[in-house]
């Protein structure tokens, strides 16, 4: 069935430093949704947000799913993986002295996820060889690219129906960005994702994107219906692409 994700009037912060000025936006079900920004502007508290690792001080995310409509501010983070969500978190955050397997492995918390483990394991080896080939080294001694690649995977182990993707960018090449955001497009396609990637990087983003926001400072300051409004619009020219 139809799913949707709304945020409206979303604030919050870290102690009296606010990060989040009245944020509202959209996902509905089989979008790419890119959330724009350069760094410090508030697009990873977004994202804590909607995983409810940080609490909002006012404002309302709200997930229709399933025939239900849920308040996921007042949700944990464990009860909201366990309704499909999963992030793909800024700078990876692996378990460094695990083995890959034992990182995929921790990634299917989600009740749903527990019985199909070793059909989903094979799903992710499948799509991702080079992890298979190194199931058993630590993840890390991966090499940045590879260390993407398994925490796109480990995101994935909990059979999820929406995938939030928070800078894929960092500190990878330009060449393994255009494969990682490459990848997550053919994974949303393959698999009927649904995904919000937050990222600083336009020219990567915008190839995937059926539509976006532009934030700044915290407030959401444009959005683009199309992927088309955003590469035209003269803000986006300005901040990003230098015209």
């Amino acid at each position: 069935m139809a799913l949707k994700l709304s945020v409206r009037n979303v604030e919050a912060g870290y102690g009296a430093v606010r990060a989040l000025h009245g944020v509202s936006l959209e996902l509905s079900q089989g979008e790419t949704v890119v959330l724009l920004g350069t760094n410090g502007n508030g697009k990873s508290t977004l994202m804590k947000c909607l995983m409810g690792m940080v609490r909002p001080t006012r404002g309302e995310i709200t997930l229709d799913i399933d025939g239900r409509s849920l308040d996921l501010a007042r949700m944990q983070t464990e009860e909201i993986v366990s309704l499909g969500m999963a992030m793909v978190p800024e700078g990876r955050r692996l378990f460094p002295k695990l083995t890959v397997e034992e990182n995929l492995q921790l990634g299917a918390f989600r009740p749903l996820a527990r019985g199909e483990l070793a059909k989903n394991l094979d799903f992710c080896y499948d799509n991702f060889s080079v992890l298979k080939d190194r199931r058993r080294q630590l993840a890390g001694s991966l090499s940045g690219g590879q260390q993407q690649m398994l925490a796109i995977a480990r995101a994935l182990m909990s059979a999820p129906r929406i995938l939030l993707v928070d800078e894929p960018s960092v500190g990878l090449s330009p060449l393994l960005v255009h494969h990682t955001v490459s990848m997550i497009q053919q994974l949303k396609e393959g698999f009927d994702l649904t995904v919000l990637m937050a990222e600083q990087n336009f020219q990567q983003a915008i190839r995937i994107a059926d539509r976006g926001y532009i934030i700044v400072h915290g407030e959401i300051v444009f959005e683009g219906r199309t992927a088309d409004e955003l590469w035209n619009n003269e803000m986006v020219r300005s901040l990003y692409l230098g015209a």
